[in-house]
């Protein structure tokens, strides 16, 4: 696949020498700009390979494979979809969605290991509660947890998006119970819940010390002003979304393969870039009108894009994708199967056939590990390995693989 004509790492090494001299960045910071505008160049080595049946020859630089690199998250998101596909169950699934508050947004941006696994406890305890209480669904979930804490247009917008099957076990592991066609849980319910789990973390995290404020929120340091922060916090509603159960579980794991390693922004988004500025797409979801209504170009200076890109930055170690319950990955694959022989002994032969998972079809054949020639469709061989900011030794009529 042809590498777009703009990137992120065109824009860090066109404007990321002038950005350093004027900000301070975390070591965090330091490390993704590094590591995205060394991706697949000299700088970390790479290979040759060349055609066994005539004198094609090309050169591939090695991947960063940094978690923040647009260019490498299509790749990693393939590798996890390819171990989720055994997880899927014969259900309808559901897609949640959990945000927090602008104002803890800021406090988040601060403290972000401290809050946003916060944000992952509170969302995760809220519907493991909810779902177990037998006025709503009296079972046991498990569920699929991703973080994204950006917008559109690349502002701090923490939140959650959670993916679960439409249903759970009995208390006792028996049976499977299903949710209500069309409904998994109440959105309000789950809203109020998780507002109080949240704000009472929060507030055992102020009082333990483990929360740190500089800028404008220093003054949040002091226990009373902290306190006031909160107060309209407990009255206002916060958002929790439910949309609408996905199609089947092709549709689950094409909704994934979108979602589970997604960066700020996409290369394909960027339009242009000059000596100023850097202009690309962005949906304006707050926009009445749909669709292509909804779509709009946003022109930024370099330095605000590049600030705008670092604030999502994740702290070394943060997990964004997190299992639960019956998918907590201590006993996934052994819970899975019993559930699907659960559900097998209680659902009619025409109805399973037709809700077969991905994961029961006959598996693909794998793909080569490298593409044919594309000169002759002949086989490609490794004839060299070089270092990081060597130069092959091969002398051959190279074409130098970027993509």
């Amino acid at each position: 696949m042809a590498r777009p004509s703009l990137e992120v790492a065109d824009i860090l090494n066109r404007h990321g020498e002038a950005y350093l001299a004027r900000h301070r960045l975390s070591r965090g910071q330091l490390k993704v700009m590094g590591a995205i505008r060394a991706c697949r160049t000299a700088a970390l080595g790479g290979h040759v390979m060349a055609c066994g049946d005539c004198d094609h020859a090309a050169i591939a630089y090695n991947s960063c494979r940094n978690r923040h690199c647009p260019r490498c998250q299509g790749a990693a998101a393939k590798d996890w979809l390819a171990d989720r596909q055994a997880d899927l169950l014969p259900v309808p699934y559901y897609h949640l969605v959990f945000t927090l508050p602008a104002s803890i947004a800021a406090v988040a941006y601060q403290n972000k290991a401290e809050v946003y696994g916060l944000l992952f406890r509170a969302a995760a305890e809220t519907l493991a509660t909810i779902a177990s209480d037998p006025r709503h669904l009296g079972a046991r979930i498990g569920f699929t947890s991703v973080l994204h804490t950006w917008g559109s247009a690349m502002t701090h917008h923490p939140h959650l998006h959670i993916i679960a099957p439409g249903g759970g076990l009995s208390p006792d592991g028996a049976r499977w119970i299903s949710c209500r066609s069309g409904f998994f849980l109440p959105v309000r319910v789950l809203s109020r819940l998780f507002r109080r789990l949240f704000l009472e973390g929060l507030a055992a995290l102020h009082a333990a010390g483990r929360l740190a404020f500089q800028g404008n929120l220093a003054d949040l340091t002091e226990a009373d002003a902290f306190a006031s922060m909160l107060a309209p916090l407990r009255r206002a509603d916060w958002v929790v979304y439910a949309k609408r159960p996905f199609g089947g579980p092709e549709a689950v794991l094409a909704y994934l393969a979108r979602y589970t390693h997604r960066v700020a922004i996409a290369n394909s988004r960027i339009i242009a870039v000059d000596r100023h500025r850097v202009t690309f797409r962005w949906k304006d979801y707050r926009a009445r009108s749909t669709g292509k209504g909804r779509r709009k170009t946003m022109t930024l200076t370099a330095h605000e894009f590049i600030r705008r890109f670092l604030l999502h930055v994740l702290p070394d170690g943060f997990h964004r994708i997190r299992h639960y319950g019956l998918l907590a990955s201590s006993r996934r694959a052994d819970t899975i199967v019993r559930i699907r022989q659960i559900i097998a002994a209680t659902t009619p032969d025409d109805i399973a056939r037709d809700d077969v998972p991905v994961a029961a079809a006959q598996p693909e054949q794998a793909s080569e590990p490298h593409p044919p020639c594309p000169c002759c469709g002949g086989r490609m061989i490794l004839v060299e390995r070089f270092a990081p900011g060597t130069a092959p030794r091969t002398i051959l009529a190279v074409r130098i693989d970027t993509s």
